[in-house]
């Protein structure tokens, strides 16, 4: 399987946040969701795929080419979509189109009218007339036209309604039909993750802590639940976190199948969200009472 994207031992360091041997692919032809919370590090490493920050170490390659000494190349071959509007907001989608079209060599105008058609945007409205909806929409529509590879979309449904998020994603369902594609999107809005991605890779703390299927992800974490008595120093190590209450236990695991050879019958083992994954490793052990 070809890697569109490899992060091979990158690091970066601000100030107050650093990003600490971040190891990852990202695989051609697949969607692939990133995912942590907020301050984790997704911007921050966006911006070093999108060479837009300079690392500290490590190799960041795209297309198997190196970005440094191919930065042009391969941005032609990327479409990217940024979680606010980027555009000058008192042109028009016409006049948009005079400056970005010629930027790029595979400009596809009969594409680019299809999708302004398709999402019914005003050719002859100022950009700061529309909606957030339809600011995204139209970043869409740009990112696509030249016909590239690779789609990046940094938080895409961030601040839209639920209707107009299920249409942006029907949108990138449509666009992987060709099954040459590939999508990275990172967002903290995992139920759309949970609808399309392939495969997810999870930031926290400025390190990756895992990049897998999404289906093999769900099989191996679980939320697990029971009654307090089973818990002792040793138990409570097998789980990523733990919330007790009054009634019992809920936690997650890592590792259903030791799991169940450790507790049998004796808890209830469930399926997670992407969701429960990301809140039970960002909180760590929680504790209430009722």
């Amino acid at each position: 399987m070809t890697n569109v994207v490899e992060f091979n031992h990158v690091s970066k360091s601000f100030k107050d946040f650093s990003l600490k041997d971040v190891t990852f692919s990202i695989k051609k032809g697949y969607i692939t969701g990133f995912i942590g919370s907020n301050g984790a590090g997704k911007s921050t490493t966006i911006k070093l795929l999108m060479n837009l920050l300079k690392k500290d170490s490590g190799d960041i390659t795209i297309f198997g080419l190196d970005q440094n000494k191919y930065n042009q190349e391969i941005k032609s071959r990327i479409g990217f979509v940024y979680d606010e509007n980027c555009f000058y907001d008192t042109l028009t989608i016409k006049e948009l189109r005079k400056i970005i079209a010629p930027m790029y060599p595979k400009w596809n105008d009969d594409l680019f009218y299809k999708y302004v058609d398709q999402f019914r945007l005003p050719e002859k409205q100022q950009v700061k007339s529309f909606s957030k909806g339809m600011k995204m929409k139209l970043a869409i529509v740009f990112a696509i036209s030249h016909d590239p590879e690779f789609i990046v979309m940094d938080e895409p449904t961030s601040g839209l309604d639920p209707v107009f998020r299920r249409e942006i994603l029907e949108i990138l369902h449509e666009i992987m039909l060709d099954e040459q594609k590939t999508i990275f999107f990172s967002t903290h809005i995992t139920t759309d993750l949970d609808r399309i991605a392939d495969y997810i890779t999870y930031i926290h703390k400025g390190q990756i802590l895992f990049s897998k299927e999404r289906e093999e992800l769900l099989a191996e974490y679980g939320i697990v639940k029971g009654k307090n008595d089973l818990l002792d120093r040793d138990t409570e190590k097998e789980f990523v976190s733990i919330r007790k209450t009054g009634v019992g236990f809920e936690a997650l695991t890592s590792n259903v199948k030791k799991t169940m050879n450790l507790f049998g019958d004796e808890v209830l083992i469930e399926k997670p969200s992407l969701e429960d994954i990301m809140y039970y490793t960002d909180k760590g052990n929680l504790s209430c009472t009722h």
